[in-house]
């Protein structure tokens, strides 16, 4: 396997850094599986339990006294076979995302698979203008299987998340939501924020862990739901620190940070740094940040092409 393709797997595989870390043994390993099959059992899956699930949103309509806002989702049957589904909502997007599998690590099966991703929106947050997966986000989680395990969560506090070191369904998912006004202090070293965005991403296992699993509770090739509230973000991020907002860096514009990479050839097989993760994107001995276009306090004004090839300086090693 290519450097590039064990680097894309790891970081797909980094669903957040402050994401519990589990001791315990994964569990039988599961034969490989095409990324065809996989994708068309996954989608069937969520559309299943979107059309048998409901979510509390009379709660959220109308909040009684001491509501949580927490999503609580149930299913369609007895007193409850009135409820609006979750995939019959308004407020629910579908996003296309193609995956290569190649950057699962499987190169040989030559497929790329379009991936549809499903994103409730419960309520929006008051803040115009939301994140991109070249952003951090602050935000709180809670992973769970189809069947309501409940894998990973963060605390009650908020955490700071890289929306492209996480796997794609999640970056991509929070691109859905506005976010809040905060931080406001409340006096015991604990922060909270108000009108930020809530909902759930759900995803096939293509855009979650595929067939690698971040504990014991995740089997291989399982769809995942991710519920989120989004408490604010860091528009135009530089994750490397090299002038150019990360988003900007997304050059295939693809949703995918971690496949964009000018250098790839010229830096070995030892090493793999993406555009966004590399303060030197063309590997000629020249730092980014000295071949854009910066304004006097530093920020990013534009490109330059020196000698007017149609490739900007910093993507361009034969200056």
């Amino acid at each position: 396997m290519k450097l590039k393709n064990v680097y894309l797997l790891i970081a797909g595989l980094l669903i957040i850094s402050s994401c519990k870390k589990d001791d315990d043994s994964i569990g039988e390993v599961v034969p490989p599986r095409l990324l065809s099959e996989v994708t068309v059992e996954d989608d069937a899956e969520i559309i299943e339990f979107l059309k048998t699930h409901f979510f509390n949103e009379e709660e959220f309509e109308t909040p009684p006294e001491g509501f949580d806002f927490k999503i609580r989702f149930d299913t369609i049957a007895g007193e409850n076979s009135s409820k609006r589904s979750i995939f019959d909502h308004p407020n629910l997007i579908t996003q296309t995302i193609s995956v290569d599998s190649e950057n699962l690590g499987r190169a040989d099966d030559n497929e790329i698979i379009d991936q549809t991703l499903y994103t409730l929106v419960v309520r929006q947050g008051a803040v115009d203008g939301k994140p991109t997966i070249g952003d951090f986000s602050i935000l709180r989680y809670e992973g769970l299987l189809l069947d309501g395990t409940l894998f990973d969560a963060s605390t009650n506090q908020p955490v700071r998340f890289n929306l492209s070191s996480v796997v794609r369904g999640f970056g991509n998912g929070m691109k859905n939501f506005q976010t809040g006004t905060g931080p406001f202090e409340n006096g015991d070293g604990t922060v909270s924020y108000e009108d930020y965005g809530i909902g759930a991403i759900f995803m096939p296992a293509a855009l979650a862990y595929f067939d690698s699993s971040p504990n014991s509770d995740v089997p291989s090739y399982s769809p995942l739901i991710f519920k989120v509230d989004a408490m604010t973000y860091e528009p135009d991020s530089d994750f490397d620190g090299d002038g150019i907002p990360s988003i900007l860096e997304d050059l295939n514009g693809n949703g995918n940070l971690n496949d964009d990479n000018t250098d790839d050839e010229s830096e070995g097989f030892s090493v793999y740094l993406a555009n966004f993760n590399d303060n030197d994107d063309d590997n000629d001995g020249i730092l980014t940040i000295d071949e854009i276009e910066l304004d006097a306090d530093g920020n990013f004004v534009g490109f330059l092409d020196t000698d007017g090839d149609g490739t900007p300086d910093h993507l361009d090693n034969d200056l």
